[in-house]
């Protein structure tokens, strides 16, 4: 990803993206095993992708950029993996936090593993699911940032306000680059009053400081979850690219984000905070009515994605990814359809639809977790239809990937292949089923399905059985380390 012929006087830049958020207010598209960083919802690459790609343009004489290192969970570690790759990029590292401790102790492990090696590079700390329009600006930024940063300042990106947000926390500058407060998400009179004045800015939780910078303010503040995170960074385990704390130690961490654990606490103190201006068409794409707010707009204010038609609308979004979606008469609205579940709201509630969510995380129904295409390390598989003891999948398997050696206690299969050709392992025997032939698994059976092809294998699997669910997988062998 970087050129390994910089001048000894760049400065030493780290990238750490932060990839481990779930996305909840773009449901039904976002969705706990597949979340909004890894969608392409502005362009042709995903948000995750734009991240990566934005950090190494900082790429020139004075910065010598590494590869990126990730900040993720266990469920999100092959897309991850999968995305970098379509890029040509190779991450440092990705660390799998063992459960969600938000921000502070996502930075605390980054940190660690930046000066693992003896170095104390500058850390760019980026979320996964933002959108910048204007990239030069924003590597303009950066420099400015990076420099500040290099010499032992933390530095906060503030966003230029563009209208009285209510959603967001604000930063107040004091001087070129000094911070005098944050302040907590205001009311609308106060936003009018903060865009009017001119010296408020968004805290889009962009940071810039070198891995010892953060340690040390962590310890001045917040000693607590410094000592906690270097305790389960003492036990991690490598696998490869993945880096995972001690599970029951990082359990211990307190939650807490960057901005409370530290960035609130410098001013007034002996760390040295300075914020660096951003003006690059950033949004966080927070909900759908920022989704609206960002894209391509026809003469009456619509965003019309996939097979959509609007009629006698106004300013309103209709996204369709799997059926035709027609809309009449409806201002300022809000509908996406995919394919088991639509969402239908105004654009001023798109926030509420978290509610949504946990609603069917309490019911627990899995429209909240994953949707009806379901991506895995080896391909994907959409679950097309189902009813009383039978599920009809499709499922691709990419070439020389392998599924699991597995058995399942509840129910056979059916596999007829639709394209390439297929290495099916049944117990001892091993055989290669080519397009538009078939093989049963009965119940209990061991087996396993493989793609030893150079194209994509698509088959059609029925299962049937007293009980379908996912967990009903013994896995007895995996390459992807899930046995």
């Amino acid at each position: 990803m970087i050129s390994r012929e910089q001048p000894s006087t760049s400065i030493d830049i780290a990238p750490v993206i932060m990839a481990g958020g779930t996305g909840t207010r773009l449901w039904p598209l976002s969705r706990a095993g597949f979340p909004k960083q890894f969608l392409s919802l502005t362009g042709n690459s995903t948000l995750f992708q734009q991240s990566v790609a934005r950090l190494n343009a900082l790429s020139g004489a004075d910065c010598a950029v590494r590869n990126p290192l990730i900040v993720g969970n266990e469920d999100h570690r092959f897309l991850i993996l999968e995305q970098l790759r379509e890029q040509g990029v190779e991450a440092d590292a990705v660390l799998l936090e063992p459960s969600a401790r938000n921000t502070a102790p996502a930075l605390t492990l980054a940190a660690l593993h930046a000066q693992s090696s003896g170095t104390d590079p500058v850390l760019i700390v980026t979320p996964a699911d933002q959108v910048v329009t204007d990239e030069g600006a924003f590597v303009d930024a950066l420099r400015k940032a990076v420099r500040l940063a290099s010499d032992g300042a933390i530095v906060i990106l503030g966003i230029r306000p563009d209208r009285p947000e209510t959603g967001y926390g604000y930063i107040q500058r004091e001087g070129e680059h000094g911070v005098r407060r944050f302040v907590e998400k205001p009311d609308k009179a106060t936003a009018e009053r903060y865009l009017a004045e001119g010296d408020y800015f968004w805290n889009g939780g962009l940071f810039v400081l070198r891995a010892s910078s953060w340690l040390k303010a962590l310890s001045l503040f917040r000693g607590d979850i410094a000592s906690a995170v270097d305790s389960a960074w003492s036990e991690r385990s490598v696998d490869g690219k993945f880096i995972r704390p001690d599970a029951a130690a990082f359990e211990a961490v307190p939650s807490e984000s960057i901005d409370y654990a530290v960035m609130e606490r410098c001013p007034g103190s002996k760390i040295a905070l300075r914020m660096v201006e951003l003006d690059a068409g950033w949004n966080d794409l927070g909900a759908w009515d920022a989704v609206w707010q960002t894209a391509e707009k026809d003469a009456d204010g619509n965003v019309l994605v996939g097979d959509a038609i609007a009629n006698d609308c106004r300013n309103t979004l209709a996204y369709a990814t799997s059926r035709l979606v027609s809309v009449v008469g409806l201002n300022d609205a809000i509908i996406v359809e995919t394919a088991d579940a639509v969402l239908v709201t105004s654009r001023s509630r798109s926030q509420e639809v978290k509610q949504v969510v946990a609603r069917l995380d309490g019911e627990q129904r899995m429209e909240h977790a994953l949707p009806r295409k379901v991506h895995r390390p080896w391909g994907w598989y959409d679950s097309i239809d189902a009813g009383p003891r039978f599920q009809v999948k499709r499922i691709m398997v990419k070439p020389g990937a392998s599924l699991s050696l597995q058995k399942h206690h509840h129910r056979a299969e059916h596999w007829v292949v639709v394209t390439g050709t297929a290495e099916v392992t049944r117990g001892a025997h091993t055989e290669l089923v080519t397009e538009n032939q078939s093989v049963y698994i009965s119940l209990g059976q061991v087996h396993r399905l493989a793609n030893p092809g150079k194209v994509d294998l698509e088959i059609i699997e029925v299962q049937s059985g007293a009980y379908l669910g996912e967990d009903d997988i013994v896995r007895l062998d995996d390459t992807y380390g899930r046995a």
